[in-house]
């Protein structure tokens, strides 16, 4: 495959899992096509190649390559800035099913880190450059295969709710029951059991809710989604944490680890939070179906 001008193009190998992240990153220049992600036409212009690079090093199976096989898909955008406090840091990891991980700069210049990417000590330390991390919060068991390395790498607090500690058996602060708790100054974990029994989402700010897998922005629906066809725990439980919670948050941005992220004012997003939990309480227990999932 080559693009119209004759130089090498882009393509998905077969080891794509659908997990949405490349279309995430390239818009418009990679779909979803019968279960999978296929490059929709070439990258035109040094911004949509960046686009593409930033989807190829994001992808966690390394699925989206180049024709000419190339090892370097080029500069390393990440971690990438979605504004002045929040940044993506990609390089999604096989062990979390590719999902997506941020960092959060903090008062006096400090960062925390929500779920991981893939571990490498080089990334740490590209990380770090950006400012100290003093915590390392998990949003559940999905998520936490390189949470105690990055942890320990950084010198941080490894946080996880005691409903999936098994997963992270050996973390330096664990939630408990359903009450919310002050990670620092303006960070606030608010334990949101169903889609697993101990997943936790973190409010930054009043701005920021970082969801890790309990909901996200569905660009098929145009709307907040819960993943019912894949939730391990109960989905009757994530109703009733929706309905227990969803009236205490304020948030802009919408940050989950898989699905699509979202930025709408304040009331906009609660007037949708309402929504999804009322559509919430009429849901089901179905069998585990990936490919159901309204990406």
């Amino acid at each position: 495959m080559t693009d119209d001008a004759g130089t090498p193009g882009w393509y998905v190998d077969d080891r794509c899992t659908n997990c949405d992240v490349a279309r995430q990153l390239a818009p418009g220049l990679i779909g979803e096509v019968a279960g999978r992600s296929e490059v929709l036409r070439p990258p035109h212009g040094e911004a949509e190649e960046r686009m593409m690079r930033a989807a190829a090093l994001a992808c966690h199976t390394r699925s989206l390559r180049r024709t000419d096989e190339r090892p370097d898909p080029g500069p390393d955008p990440f971690p990438l800035a979605l504004d002045d406090t929040v940044l993506l840091c990609g390089h999604n990891s096989r062990q979390t099913a590719g999902a997506n991980s941020y960092l959060v700069r903090r008062p006096g210049g400090t960062t925390t880190m929500i779920d991981t990417p893939r571990w490498s000590e080089p990334l740490a330390a590209h990380y770090e450059r950006l400012g100290p991390v003093t915590d390392v919060l998990l949003t559940h068991r999905d998520h936490a295969a390189h949470g105690r390395r990055y942890a320990d790498r950084f010198g941080a607090r490894l946080w996880i709710h005691e409903g999936d500690l098994d997963a992270a058996p050996d973390a330096d602060r664990v939630l408990r029951g359903d009450a919310s708790v002050e990670v620092s100054a303006g960070l606030l974990a608010h334990p949101l059991p169903g889609h697993t029994r101990g997943s936790v989402l973190y409010i930054a700010d009043d701005r920021y809710c970082f969801s890790g897998d309990s909901f996200y922005w569905s660009r098929t629906t145009d709307d907040l989604e819960v993943a019912e066809s894949v939730t391990w725990y109960s989905v009757e439980v994530l109703a009733a944490s929706l309905a227990r919670t969803a009236g205490r948050l304020r948030f802009e941005w919408l940050l989950p680890g898989h699905g699509d992220r979202k930025r709408l004012p304040a009331g906009q997003m609660a007037h949708r939070l309402r929504a999804l939990t009322d559509r919430a309480r009429s849901m089901r227990p179905r069998p585990i179906d990936f490919t159901a999932v309204r990406w």
